[in-house]
């Protein structure tokens, strides 16, 4: 590089542009020769939500910019390994990271720019804008079909592992949208949602999820969608008849869900109500993938994915037959296969992705350990699963706490001794705008 004209680092994600990033990049080109670094999405997804636009988008923008002499990769958000290999004489960034979770990035830029001399430039913060502002406009404003469509895929690209949370409602899909925690730096948040068969059965007073016919679910997901962004992956069911597959498919696809997950297994609740009477009936291999043939067939994009799920496990057939069925669903088309247990352990989804990991053709791995809620989302990374899909777990918390209230007024006759189980009508009467700021 030619050190008569100082060389400047800037790094950047870029997803929605503005001003104060030319700020930035304007402070930074009079110091010189601008070189900025683009994360990749992979980068932002170790910290927070992957961004709307792909890299490649984004990298055409900045490319564009006056005073951005050069766009280069940036595959982490760690600074060093581009600031060793450019060695530029000076860093620009907004001032705002003095504190908070980019403390220690900063800490690490000063630290490696001592190596040759370089220097830090802050440039004070821009007020008024931001780019969460920015991202919450676009939540206010919805996202098209095609845009949450292909958010999923992008997920899966992007992310070591998915995770997936259950939404019956419009309620509990401002859930899955907007809480959050922060743990070092990083935010971890729901990647996608789950709408569940079973639980959208129980939800209109039926135990048998066969019973709700696919035009009242489809009607009924039109809220979810109104009030969220993120994708949205919905469970059909094999016993379909072929005309109201194709009708799922087209339908689902042309709202702008993200899959499709069929199940090969099928259990009817018997009068008693109890588990042990459940009647349970496994399609053959043979007549499942038929289904899976035919519901990939019926898309009209490769982005809407079709997704097979076992039900070997939870009906007794081990995992060797769970094995042989995800490879005859793979040849048949399946996009991802999904794998799911009742038992209190996960000793036989880990052995299940132990041979699954052994297969010579693979496609993307979701586990839904419904049971065996003590293992950790670390321990099913590591053996393979690309996705966890919690696909229950907000209803099933939510009917014991309902149940218990009335139980309360019933044996009180007034509602007090059930107060501290609720929140106050004040913060009820503001509960979805306190959502969205979860």
């Amino acid at each position: 590089m030619n050190k008569e004209v100082k060389e400047v680092y800037v790094c950047m994600v870029a997803d929605m542009l503005h001003a104060g990033h030319l700020n930035i990049i304007n402070e930074a080109s009079k110091l010189g020769s601008v070189t900025l670094g683009l994360l990749t999405d992979e980068a932002v997804a170790t910290y927070k939500r992957v961004p709307h636009q792909s890299y490649e988008q984004r990298k055409v923008v900045l490319e564009n910019l006056k005073g951005v002499d050069r766009v280069v990769i940036q595959h982490e958000l760690d600074y060093r390994p581009n600031l060793r290999k450019y060695k530029p004489d000076y860093v620009v960034h907004g001032d705002d990271w003095k504190e908070g979770p980019l403390k220690k990035t900063r800490e690490q830029i000063i630290d490696a720019l001592k190596e040759w001399g370089g220097e830090l430039v802050e440039v004070p913060y821009t007020k008024g804008i931001s780019s969460t502002q920015l991202n919450n406009v676009i939540e206010e404003i919805g996202v098209t079909p095609e845009m949450r469509l292909n958010r999923f895929q992008r997920l899966l690209s992007s992310k070591k592992m998915v995770r997936i949370i259950e939404t019956h409602n419009a309620l509990s899909g401002l859930i899955g949208q907007h809480v959050h925690v922060s743990e070092n730096g990083a935010r971890k948040q729901f990647d996608a949602m789950w709408i569940s068969s079973k639980t959208d059965a129980m939800l209109n007073g039926l135990s048998d999820d066969e019973t709700r016919d696919i035009s009242s679910r489809i009607a009924s997901i039109n809220e979810l969608l109104d009030v969220t962004t993120k994708p949205v992956v919905f469970e059909g069911n094999a016993a379909w008849p072929p005309g109201q597959l194709k009708f799922a498919v087209r339908s689902l696809e042309r709202l702008g869900v993200s899959a499709l997950v069929i199940r090969d297994g099928q259990e009817r609740q018997s009068y008693s109500g109890q588990d042990d009477n459940l009647d349970r009936d496994q399609l053959s291999a043979g007549t499942f993938c038929s289904i899976i043939t035919s519901a990939k067939s019926t898309r009209i994009t490769d982005k809407f994915m079709i997704i097979a799920r076992i039900d070997s496990l939870r009906f007794g057939k081990g995992v060797k037959d769970a094995v042989d069925r995800a490879k005859a669903y793979i040849n048949a088309g399946a996009d991802a296969i999904m794998i799911q247990s009742d038992d209190d352990d996960a000793d036989q989804i880990l052995k299940f992705c132990k041979a699954y990991k052994a297969l010579e053709r693979r496609v993307t791995l979701i586990a839904a350990p419904t049971g065996c809620d003590t293992v950790y989302e670390k321990e099913l990374s590591e053996a393979g699963v690309n996705i966890v899909l919690y696909d229950n777990q907000l209803l099933r918390s939510a009917l014991p706490a309902m149940m218990e209230t009335a139980r309360k007024i019933l044996t009180h006759e007034r509602s007090f001794e059930a107060r501290e189980r609720m929140m106050t009508v004040r913060d009820f009467n503001h509960l979805i705008p306190e959502i969205r700021k979860k």
